[in-house]
């Protein structure tokens, strides 16, 4: 008796143990969504050097007249280099703001020069606070920011041509 209450205890727990095993196989996860605290609101203020212009990016000054994708990069990063040719094409479109995260000025910039600038703007972020502030993972991350300066979307990850329409239907919803 005690043995058959034993068997069914264990085997129900069991049956409950692989039954979430497959629910967790069954969902739809994507590692790229990784949820934002700052998704719907103003981007996080920063000052910082302009890789180009020697002079100050000041965010309040650039951030909400228009709607600006927001890269954050490096000369060193494989992905950044692979998404590069869709920020070149979305460049014709958009605004861009580039934040060059823990890369040298000269590499950067020789890099750019060889594959073209989609930036219109870059500011330096050598010690990583910025990409702290923005909550970035890793690198590439790029956020789309309306014209009243309110982050409304993000991706992890390089762009490719699945996030590059995705990107491009909320520019054209967001306008």
């Amino acid at each position: 008796m005690i043995k058959k209450k034993l068997i069914i205890i264990f085997s129900t727990f069991f049956l409950l143990i692989l039954l979430a095993f497959f629910y967790l196989l069954i969902i739809d996860r994507n590692p790229s969504e990784i949820p934002s605290a700052l998704l719907n609101k103003k981007i996080p203020k920063f000052e910082a050097r302009s890789l180009f212009n020697e002079k100050d990016f000041v965010s309040s000054e650039v951030f909400g007249n228009e709607i600006i994708i927001v890269n954050f990069f490096s000369s060193w990063c494989k992905p950044c280099r692979d998404e590069h040719k869709y920020l070149i094409d979305f460049s014709n479109k958009v605004k861009i703001v580039g934040v060059n995260y823990k890369d040298s000025n000269e590499k950067a910039t020789r890099w750019l020069k060889k594959s073209g600038n989609p930036y219109s703007n870059i500011a330096i972020d050598n010690k990583g606070q910025i990409a702290i502030d923005w909550g970035v993972y890793g690198i590439p991350e790029t956020f789309v920011i309306n014209s009243k300066g309110v982050i409304k979307y993000r991706n992890v990850g390089a762009i490719n041509k699945k996030i590059y329409k995705e990107i491009d239907l909320i520019i054209n919803e967001i306008k």
